[in-house]
Protein backbone atom coordinates (compact mmCIF):
# COMPACT_ATOMS: atom_id res chain seq x y z
CA UNK A 1 0.00 0.00 0.00
CA UNK A 2 1.47 3.50 -1.13
CA UNK A 3 1.73 5.94 2.49
CA UNK A 4 1.72 8.85 0.17
CA UNK A 5 -1.65 7.31 -1.54
CA UNK A 6 -2.94 7.17 2.13
CA UNK A 7 -2.01 10.72 3.19
CA UNK A 8 -3.78 12.27 0.08
CA UNK A 9 -7.06 10.13 -0.10
CA UNK A 10 -7.13 10.77 4.18
CA UNK A 11 -6.79 14.39 3.43
CA UNK A 12 -9.36 14.59 0.96
CA UNK A 13 -12.04 12.51 2.97
CA UNK A 14 -11.43 15.17 5.79
CA UNK A 15 -13.05 17.39 3.34
CA UNK A 16 -15.85 15.24 2.05
CA UNK A 17 -17.71 13.23 5.09
CA UNK A 18 -20.73 14.87 4.73
CA UNK A 19 -23.01 11.95 1.66
CA UNK A 20 -24.34 14.68 -0.03
CA UNK A 21 -21.08 16.19 -0.54
CA UNK A 22 -19.87 13.16 -1.94
CA UNK A 23 -22.98 12.52 -4.17
CA UNK A 24 -22.44 15.93 -5.82
CA UNK A 25 -18.98 14.85 -6.29
CA UNK A 26 -19.67 12.07 -8.26
CA UNK A 27 -21.49 14.22 -10.80
CA UNK A 28 -19.26 17.13 -10.75
CA UNK A 29 -15.71 15.42 -10.94
CA UNK A 30 -16.41 13.23 -13.84
CA UNK A 31 -17.94 16.71 -15.22
CA UNK A 32 -14.93 18.67 -15.47
CA UNK A 33 -12.68 15.89 -16.20
CA UNK A 34 -14.96 15.52 -19.23
CA UNK A 35 -15.20 19.08 -20.35
CA UNK A 36 -11.24 19.32 -19.74
CA UNK A 37 -10.86 16.86 -22.14
CA UNK A 38 -13.20 18.63 -25.38
CA UNK A 39 -10.62 21.15 -26.52
CA UNK A 40 -7.30 19.16 -25.39
CA UNK A 41 -8.14 17.39 -27.84
CA UNK A 42 -7.97 19.78 -30.53
CA UNK A 43 -4.25 20.20 -29.75
CA UNK A 44 -2.75 17.60 -32.43
CA UNK A 45 0.76 16.49 -31.01
CA UNK A 46 1.49 13.83 -33.83
CA UNK A 47 -0.30 11.93 -36.45
CA UNK A 48 -0.09 8.13 -36.77
CA UNK A 49 -0.57 6.17 -39.53
CA UNK A 50 -1.10 8.33 -42.01
CA UNK A 51 -3.19 10.75 -40.08
CA UNK A 52 -5.52 7.29 -39.26
CA UNK A 53 -4.82 8.44 -35.51
CA UNK A 54 -3.12 11.22 -33.68
CA UNK A 55 -2.17 12.01 -30.27
CA UNK A 56 -3.56 14.94 -28.69
CA UNK A 57 -2.86 17.08 -25.53
CA UNK A 58 -5.83 15.05 -24.35
CA UNK A 59 -4.15 11.57 -24.84
CA UNK A 60 -0.65 12.88 -22.90
CA UNK A 61 -3.12 14.20 -20.45
CA UNK A 62 -4.76 10.99 -19.54
CA UNK A 63 -1.83 8.88 -20.50
CA UNK A 64 -0.06 10.92 -17.82
CA UNK A 65 -2.56 11.05 -15.02
CA UNK A 66 -3.06 7.32 -15.43
CA UNK A 67 0.50 6.40 -15.11
CA UNK A 68 0.38 8.63 -11.84
CA UNK A 69 -2.93 6.67 -10.68
CA UNK A 70 -1.26 3.47 -11.31
CA UNK A 71 1.50 4.93 -8.97
CA UNK A 72 -0.41 5.13 -6.23
CA UNK A 73 -2.91 2.24 -6.27
CA UNK A 74 -2.59 -0.71 -8.73
CA UNK A 75 -6.41 -1.31 -8.52
CA UNK A 76 -7.88 2.19 -8.27
CA UNK A 77 -5.22 3.43 -10.56
CA UNK A 78 -6.49 1.07 -13.17
CA UNK A 79 -9.82 1.61 -13.00
CA UNK A 80 -8.89 5.19 -13.23
CA UNK A 81 -7.44 4.58 -16.40
CA UNK A 82 -10.42 3.12 -17.66
CA UNK A 83 -13.02 5.32 -16.32
CA UNK A 84 -10.76 8.55 -17.46
CA UNK A 85 -10.46 6.26 -21.17
CA UNK A 86 -14.19 6.68 -21.54
CA UNK A 87 -14.68 10.10 -20.73
CA UNK A 88 -11.62 10.49 -23.35
CA UNK A 89 -13.84 8.79 -26.12
CA UNK A 90 -16.50 10.32 -25.29
CA UNK A 91 -14.90 14.33 -25.66
CA UNK A 92 -12.74 12.99 -28.54
CA UNK A 93 -16.54 12.85 -30.17
CA UNK A 94 -17.61 16.34 -29.09
CA UNK A 95 -14.68 17.32 -29.79
CA UNK A 96 -15.01 16.17 -33.53
CA UNK A 97 -18.09 17.66 -33.65
CA UNK A 98 -16.71 21.34 -34.28
CA UNK A 99 -15.33 24.00 -31.92
CA UNK A 100 -18.77 25.48 -31.17
CA UNK A 101 -20.46 22.33 -30.08
CA UNK A 102 -17.46 21.41 -28.16
CA UNK A 103 -16.67 25.17 -26.34
CA UNK A 104 -20.81 24.85 -25.23
CA UNK A 105 -20.39 21.59 -24.20
CA UNK A 106 -17.25 22.66 -21.95
CA UNK A 107 -18.82 25.62 -20.94
CA UNK A 108 -21.92 23.30 -19.99
CA UNK A 109 -19.73 20.65 -18.19
CA UNK A 110 -16.98 22.62 -16.59
CA UNK A 111 -19.14 25.61 -15.19
CA UNK A 112 -21.82 22.70 -14.24
CA UNK A 113 -19.43 20.31 -12.86
CA UNK A 114 -18.22 23.18 -10.41
CA UNK A 115 -21.32 24.63 -9.38
CA UNK A 116 -22.30 20.87 -8.21
CA UNK A 117 -18.62 20.96 -6.44
CA UNK A 118 -19.11 24.02 -4.69
CA UNK A 119 -22.97 22.66 -3.60
CA UNK A 120 -21.33 20.10 -1.89
CA UNK A 121 -19.19 21.94 -0.24
CA UNK A 122 -22.02 24.13 0.74
CA UNK A 123 -23.33 21.08 2.61
CA UNK A 124 -20.14 20.04 4.15
CA UNK A 125 -19.47 23.73 5.41
CA UNK A 126 -15.35 23.21 4.45
CA UNK A 127 -14.05 24.61 1.09
CA UNK A 128 -12.50 22.45 -1.52
CA UNK A 129 -9.74 20.28 -0.92
CA UNK A 130 -7.60 21.84 -3.90
CA UNK A 131 -7.97 25.28 -2.11
CA UNK A 132 -5.51 23.78 0.64
CA UNK A 133 -3.54 21.57 -1.44
CA UNK A 134 -3.63 21.80 -5.61
CA UNK A 135 -2.62 18.21 -5.92
CA UNK A 136 -6.20 17.13 -4.42
CA UNK A 137 -7.31 18.32 -7.97
CA UNK A 138 -5.43 14.74 -8.86
CA UNK A 139 -6.64 12.94 -5.77
CA UNK A 140 -10.51 13.93 -6.29
CA UNK A 141 -11.29 11.02 -9.33
CA UNK A 142 -9.24 8.68 -7.57
CA UNK A 143 -11.54 9.23 -4.41
CA UNK A 144 -14.53 8.38 -6.34
CA UNK A 145 -13.18 5.32 -7.65
CA UNK A 146 -11.94 4.15 -4.14
CA UNK A 147 -15.48 4.59 -2.74
CA UNK A 148 -16.80 2.75 -5.49
CA UNK A 149 -14.40 0.29 -4.63
CA UNK A 150 -15.21 -0.16 -0.61
CA UNK A 151 -18.65 0.05 -1.46
CA UNK A 152 -18.04 -3.17 -3.08
CA UNK A 153 -16.23 -4.44 -0.29
CA UNK A 154 -13.05 -4.38 -1.75
CA UNK A 155 -9.78 -2.99 -0.65
CA UNK A 156 -10.25 -2.74 2.68
CA UNK A 157 -7.02 -2.25 4.29
CA UNK A 158 -6.87 0.81 2.12
CA UNK A 159 -9.95 1.70 3.71
CA UNK A 160 -8.91 1.06 7.07
CA UNK A 161 -6.27 3.35 6.56
CA UNK A 162 -7.51 6.48 5.14
CA UNK A 163 -10.60 6.13 7.77
CA UNK A 164 -7.47 5.96 10.83
CA UNK A 165 -5.98 8.69 8.92
CA UNK A 166 -8.48 11.26 7.92
CA UNK A 167 -9.03 12.96 11.35
CA UNK A 168 -4.93 14.45 11.12
CA UNK A 169 -6.74 16.93 8.52
CA UNK A 170 -10.05 17.46 10.34
CA UNK A 171 -10.89 21.75 10.66
CA UNK A 172 -10.10 21.31 14.33
CA UNK A 173 -6.39 19.35 13.74
CA UNK A 174 -5.62 21.87 11.16
CA UNK A 175 -6.59 24.86 13.92
CA UNK A 176 -4.11 23.39 16.08
CA UNK A 177 -1.42 22.75 13.93
CA UNK A 178 -1.77 26.72 12.91
CA UNK A 179 -1.68 27.85 16.59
Amino acid sequence: MNPFFVEQMAMYSAYHRDPRNRATHFIGIPSIVFAIFIPLHWVVLTELWGGEATITLATLLWFGTGIFYLWLDRTVGGLMVLVGFVLLLLAEQVAAMGSTTGWIAFAVFFVGGWVFQLVGHAFEGRRPALADNLLQALIGPTFLVAETVFAAGLRRELHDAVEARWKHYSVAAMQERAA
